[in-house]
């Protein structure tokens, strides 16, 4: 399948569009940023769904990803993220605490794990964490190792390489840290620090042994193109876990007046996340509760094979119970896996 093909075709072809999902499972094709563009310029989205579907669910198998995130440390952060309740630069009414007891944090992650959840993230506010936070933060996670067997993850900032070892030696294997829009948009967003510092995070956590989610929030004003944007710039970080927030405006942000995002966007924006992310979990996480039932199916027919659960950081989540009914409903299985390997149908 040659890119060529497609490209040219102002609006592709239900053939056309066959075409690159086999060539993309075959591996004798990799979409370009014209073909992408070309897909999202669709009037009848439908064969886009079903192509993306296809990819999934040929490429990925049957296998669903959850997790659970604890907020360990809440509010009077110092950047100035411009959709974020806990930044210190807006009025909120978001929660200002220090890091939770160890306690709590562990009781949180064996009741998760009971749910049938997989893994559990501890979430910490702030550009990085002291030292006195992280020596917390890793006796936590020590802690959450010996009273289950659930797969740990962590989202703490811009932390350097030794803090990073830490997590890892403590059993945290994955590493958390959003790109959240394309380079083209970041800095309307945020002015306090560079994608750049993001991406040697996420680099030096890989350097560590750990595998790396990172994705972002859609909806804060970018373009669809900036979208697709920021789907290539995630494939060339090697991504294999990409959560996809929608924009919740937060009042006292400087997007609370941000307009939704279409359900038509929204799931266009998964599909083509998928072309363009053939072999990564797509994630259901933050805003999602503001989707309607049938989007949120839609979504998962589509493409999203990996949740976030419970509650989530400043806005209420889904809860486990109800997840897992809809997680079983479109056929998929929350079977524990070993890290992220891959789940093929039975």
């Amino acid at each position: 399948m040659s890119g060529q093909n497609l490209t040219n075709e102002k609006v592709p072809t239900e053939a056309a569009i066959s075409a690159l999902v086999d060539g993309i499972i075959s591996g004798e094709h990799v979409i370009t940023e014209a073909e992408a563009l070309s897909l999202s310029q669709l009037d009848d989205k439908e064969p886009l769904y079903d192509g993306a579907h296809l990819l999934t669910h040929t490429l990925m198998g049957n296998g669903f990803d959850t997790c659970s995130i604890i907020n360990v440390k809440s509010g009077n952060c110092p950047e100035d993220c411009r959709w974020c309740a806990q930044s210190r630069h807006y009025t909120t009414g978001a929660g200002i605490y220090p890091v939770l007891p160890v306690e709590e944090s562990v009781a949180q992650a064996i009741y998760n794990r009971k749910q049938g959840v997989n893994r559990f993230s501890l979430v910490a506010s702030g550009r990085s964490q002291s030292r006195k936070e992280m020596e917390k933060i890793v006796a936590t996670f020590k802690a959450i190792r010996e009273a289950c067997d659930v797969h740990c993850c962590a989202s703490l900032g811009l932390l350097s390489e030794e803090n990073l070892r830490q997590l890892y030696e403590a059993g945290v294997t994955t590493y958390h840290c959003n790109m959240e829009t394309a380079p083209s948009y970041f800095l309307k967003m945020c002015s306090t620090h560079k994608q750049e510092e993001k991406v040697a995070t996420i680099e030096a956590a890989r350097r560590q042994g750990m595998r790396i989610c990172s994705g972002g929030i859609i909806g804060m004003g970018e373009t669809q193109e900036q979208r697709i944007e920021f789907a290539f710039f995630l494939r060339s970080l090697g991504v294999q876990s990409i959560p996809i927030n929608v924009l919740h405006p937060i009042p006292g942000t400087p997007l609370e007046k941000t307009s939704r995002l279409s359900e038509e966007e929204y799931l266009t924006t998964v599909a083509l996340f998928r072309f363009i992310n053939p072999t990564a979990y797509l994630r259901f996480s933050g805003g999602r509760d503001l989707l309607p039932i049938s989007t949120v199916r839609k979504a998962m027919y589509i493409a999203i094979n990996s949740a976030i659960t419970g509650d989530m950081l400043t806005t209420v989540g889904a809860r486990c119970e109800e997840d897992m009914a809809l997680i079983k409903e479109m056929g998929y299985t929350t079977k524990k896996n070993t890290d992220w390997e891959i789940i093929k149908d039975e």
